[in-house]
């Protein structure tokens, strides 16, 4: 979709790609009961579905479907947001990642929306 805003694309698919390997290294350390085991593997697929639906962006065939993709991109952020959340709030985790990962899992969200909201030539609230 142009090479105009390239630097600022590969920054958020590297980003991105950095993230998904804290959440693998997140997961391997949470326990292994039932409750955590079962969102750890709902987390693990949405949040790394983030760089995914960003990666597939690339190869979108129209502008329409590369904001498809960025839209599939920050649904997966909002799940992740809501799985973190919850191992938060149910004290399921104790660990100092979990602060980072809420703030990056935001801040991912973030630049997605503001992108999707360029890509459909709205301004930024």
């Amino acid at each position: 979709m142009g090479n105009q805003n390239s630097q600022p694309k590969a920054e958020l698919k590297h980003r991105a790609y950095r993230y998904s390997i804290k959440i693998l290294e997140f997961i391997d350390n949470a326990s292994n009961d039932i409750c955590t085991g079962v969102i750890a593997k709902q987390l693990l697929r949405s949040a790394t579905s983030i760089g995914a639906n960003i990666i597939e962006a690339k190869g979108a065939s129209s502008k329409r479907d590369f904001t498809n993709f960025f839209s599939h991109s920050l649904k997966s952020a909002n799940e992740s947001l809501y799985r973190l959340g919850l191992l938060r709030d149910a004290k399921k985790i104790n660990n100092p990642q979990l602060e980072y990962l809420l703030k990056e899992t935001t801040e991912l969200a973030n630049i997605i929306g503001a992108s999707i909201l360029t890509l459909k030539g709205k301004k930024k609230l």
